[in-house]
């Protein structure tokens, strides 16, 4: 029988201090924390130009009619069961994907020299990559545009890499630096690697022409660099799938390697499914098997396997010529919307006579637009008229509406004549 001190012992020891005591509470994400204030604004006007997610003209989170289409297929589907995917997930999958990034006739592809793995979204197949390559790689130094993705540098701090930056960005032009992204390229080490944004670059909306891209593929191989693409946004630009990848298929005609992370978030709608793959290009059939064996390793101790509705969902649509017509027709209805918003975003500050060029509205691309507003702008733009974006000025213009345009415009006007820039 247990003693009555033991009792009052494990008491007290119960009662007493957590041993959790010395964690230190963490900052709040900021991408989240504009989620959550947003939800929490009682205010009928509250507008969400924050997380980069595609909205309907009516605000609403959308739902693509082909994705509805195919889950209902699933649902009828007797013959699908929930048993576990391998460790490098659905392998009709990882074909297709590779195939929509390097194209269906890719050399790589036809001699076996590229490697796919299905993984939790865009995040998970950076992370993964970034595991891999501190695991395997001679060069643990990665090269970052300035700015880039909030969560990129996570990735590769995570994995234990070190971070360096290229610069990308110009605030005077509101363009791209590409003399300062070559002379900062150039002057990285041999083999380190450097992060692309295969297009519509977050969070500046700012994307190399093909003739740039040729520049830096050049002084890319030039100098051995290991590059290291996350295609987030395949079709946002353009609408058009393969004139998206043009990019990242120029290092891949080359001959020369490289890794990709796909996502499907963006441009299939599938956010919360957690839809990616990572796609290592190399320069032999068998080099790709043995970097497959390593990056099960990879997988395994971290997620085991991935999830199967989601790529289900992928793999129905990719296959089907049918489906796969009526996703691209969807996604280009989409670009040309938020084609349209930026005109209308353009024209409305315009016809305010707001202070400033906001040509760069139009000459930006994809889902963002860098507007060139300061953190006490968006402060003010968020106190006064409920307006929540990212404090460095990045506008989800897949967030808006023709509805919501003058609105957003006021703001801004009013931000900028009230506040210096």
């Amino acid at each position: 029988m247990e003693s009555l001190s033991t009792k009052e012992t494990t008491t007290k020891d119960c009662n007493g201090d957590s041993v959790f005591e010395n964690v230190v509470r963490a900052p709040d994400v900021p991408v989240y924390a504009v989620m959550v204030a947003y939800s929490k604004d009682p205010s009928p006007v509250k507008l969400n130009l924050g997380i980069g997610v595609y909205r309907t003209e009516d605000g609403k989170p959308h739902v693509l009619n082909v994705v509805r289409r195919v889950e209902k297929l699933l649902l009828d589907d007797v013959s699908a069961t929930k048993e576990y995917l391998p460790i490098t997930g659905m392998a009709e999958f990882n074909k297709l994907s590779a195939q929509l990034v390097f194209g269906a006739d890719s050399p790589a592809m036809k001699e076996n020299r590229v490697t796919t793995v299905q993984c939790l979204a865009g995040c998970g197949s950076l992370r993964t990559g970034a595991d891999f390559l501190a695991k395997h790689y001679h060069q643990h130094t990665v090269y970052l545009s300035q700015p880039t993705y909030g969560n990129h540098p996570n990735f590769f701090l995570a994995a234990g890499l070190t971070l360096k930056t290229y610069r990308y960005y110009d605030p005077i032009t509101r363009g791209l630096d590409f003399q300062g992204m070559l002379d900062d390229l150039g002057s990285a080490p041999s083999g380190a690697i450097v992060l692309f944004q295969v297009c519509s670059h977050n969070p500046t909306g700012v994307d190399p022409t093909l003739h740039q891209w040729e520049q830096i593929r050049q002084l890319v191989r030039s100098k051995g660099l290991l590059p290291f693409f996350d295609n987030a946004y395949q079709g946002i630009v353009s609408g058009s799938l393969d004139m998206d990848a043009q990019s990242v298929r120029m290092f891949v005609t080359d001959g020369g390697e490289c890794l990709v992370a796909h996502s499907y978030s963006k441009i299939m709608g599938l956010y919360g499914e957690r839809v990616g793959a990572l796609s290592i290009v190399c320069k032999t059939a068998d080099v790709a098997k043995r970097v497959e064996s390593q990056l099960k390793l990879v997988i395994r101790p971290m997620y085991s396997n991935p999830p199967i509705h989601g790529a289900s969902i992928v793999t129905a649509i990719l296959k089907d010529r049918e489906m796969f017509d009526e996703w691209t027709v969807e996604l280009k209805a989409m670009i040309d919307r938020i084609i349209h918003l930026r005109q209308q975003l353009y024209d409305a500050l315009r016809d305010r006579g707001t202070p400033g060029d906001w040509s760069h509205i139009m000459k930006q691309v994809g889902m963002y637009t860098f507007s060139g507003l300061n953190a006490e702008q968006v402060a003010f733009m968020t106190k006064e008229y409920h307006i929540y974006m990212s404090s460095d000025g990045r506008i989800n213009m897949a967030g808006l509406s023709a509805k919501t345009v003058p609105y957003l415009a006021d703001a801004i006007h009013s931000a900028v004549t009230g506040i210096n820039l």
